[in-house]
Protein backbone atom coordinates (compact mmCIF):
# COMPACT_ATOMS: atom_id res chain seq x y z
CA UNK A 1 0.00 0.00 0.00
CA UNK A 2 1.38 3.27 -0.96
CA UNK A 3 -0.60 5.71 1.84
CA UNK A 4 0.58 9.45 1.80
CA UNK A 5 0.52 11.49 5.07
CA UNK A 6 -2.38 14.33 4.88
CA UNK A 7 -0.79 17.78 3.75
CA UNK A 8 -0.22 20.25 5.97
CA UNK A 9 -1.21 23.44 5.57
CA UNK A 10 1.34 26.37 5.28
CA UNK A 11 1.73 30.28 4.13
CA UNK A 12 2.39 29.46 0.76
CA UNK A 13 -0.99 27.41 0.61
CA UNK A 14 -4.21 28.87 -1.39
CA UNK A 15 -6.65 30.74 0.95
CA UNK A 16 -9.70 29.27 1.61
CA UNK A 17 -11.71 32.40 1.36
CA UNK A 18 -11.52 35.70 -0.82
CA UNK A 19 -9.28 38.24 -0.06
CA UNK A 20 -7.68 41.29 -1.71
CA UNK A 21 -3.84 42.21 -1.69
CA UNK A 22 -3.28 45.61 0.55
CA UNK A 23 -2.70 48.29 -2.61
CA UNK A 24 -0.25 49.82 0.29
CA UNK A 25 2.51 47.07 0.62
CA UNK A 26 1.70 45.13 -2.24
CA UNK A 27 1.10 42.35 0.05
CA UNK A 28 4.35 42.29 1.67
CA UNK A 29 3.20 43.83 5.27
CA UNK A 30 6.19 46.36 5.31
CA UNK A 31 6.36 49.71 3.41
CA UNK A 32 9.59 51.48 2.71
CA UNK A 33 11.25 53.78 5.27
CA UNK A 34 14.30 55.08 4.39
CA UNK A 35 17.04 56.57 6.29
CA UNK A 36 20.58 58.68 6.01
CA UNK A 37 23.24 57.08 7.17
CA UNK A 38 26.79 56.65 7.94
CA UNK A 39 28.77 53.26 6.70
CA UNK A 40 31.87 52.71 6.81
CA UNK A 41 32.60 56.55 6.63
CA UNK A 42 30.41 57.06 3.30
CA UNK A 43 27.03 58.40 3.20
CA UNK A 44 24.55 56.14 2.30
CA UNK A 45 20.56 55.64 2.50
CA UNK A 46 19.27 52.35 4.08
CA UNK A 47 15.75 50.88 4.22
CA UNK A 48 14.80 48.44 6.98
CA UNK A 49 11.25 49.30 6.02
CA UNK A 50 8.64 49.86 9.25
CA UNK A 51 5.35 47.51 9.17
CA UNK A 52 2.37 48.74 6.92
CA UNK A 53 -0.36 50.70 9.16
CA UNK A 54 -2.98 49.75 6.29
CA UNK A 55 -2.92 45.99 6.59
CA UNK A 56 -1.12 45.88 9.82
CA UNK A 57 1.57 44.02 8.40
CA UNK A 58 -1.07 40.91 7.41
CA UNK A 59 -0.69 42.18 3.61
CA UNK A 60 -4.47 41.12 2.77
CA UNK A 61 -7.88 41.94 3.54
CA UNK A 62 -10.34 39.53 3.96
CA UNK A 63 -13.42 39.69 0.91
CA UNK A 64 -13.10 41.73 -1.83
CA UNK A 65 -12.34 45.25 -1.30
CA UNK A 66 -12.90 47.11 -4.74
CA UNK A 67 -9.90 50.24 -5.23
CA UNK A 68 -11.49 53.15 -4.84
Amino acid sequence: MNEHPPEEEDDDDVPGQLQTICPYCGGGGMVADPKHAIIGDSPRTIDNGRSCPHCKTVGHFPDIIPPV
